[in-house]
């Protein structure tokens, strides 16, 4: 019976250590993109998703989602590319552009044409150009805050040696 509840402990333990893995680079992200907050359209977007009228989920439910594109260019790269010389450091280097092209141009596309379509109207301003380069800078943000230790694994796959 003990070592039931200890080997049901440690796969409990196990999962919970590979879900704290997968979140944290988004609660990172999230905490270093909270400047944007200033801005009221920004906050009011998130405010406008669901949960209605709830500002911190919805905005760290965004940011984790975001961070899906860099994870699973992560997974794909440990799991389908080669370790061989410099090839994982360059599938880190293309998951980091694939991402910050999504977050930085995908991200505010759907803010701006795909959430009125569904009906969440959520810039009071009209969705002028100004909240084109919130939005875009934001994004932009984002992706070099995720990129960062991308580039950095990158760099350090690429040594001589590797990892």
């Amino acid at each position: 019976m003990v070592l039931g509840l200890a080997s049901v402990a440690g796969e409990l333990t196990g999962w919970l250590f590979t879900l704290a893995l997968f979140v944290f680079p988004g609660v990172v992200a999230a905490v270093l993109w909270s400047p944007f907050l200033i801005a009221a359209r920004f906050r009011a977007l998130f405010r406008s998703l669901p949960p209605a009228g709830r500002l911190v989920p919805s905005y760290v439910g965004v940011a984790l989602a975001l961070s899906v594109p860099y994870l699973a260019g992560v997974l794909l790269t440990v799991g389908f590319v080669d370790s061989a010389g410099a090839a994982w450091s360059n599938a880190l280097v293309e998951t980091a552009l694939v991402g910050g092209a999504l977050t930085a141009v995908a991200a505010p596309a759907v803010a701006v044409f795909g959430l009125p379509r569904l009906g969440v109207d959520w810039d009071p301003t009209g969705y002028g150009v100004s909240t084109w380069v919130l939005l875009v800078a934001a994004g932009l943000w984002y992706a070099v805050v995720a990129a960062v230790p991308l580039f950095a694994l990158a760099v350090v796959f690429g040594l001589p040696g590797g990892y």
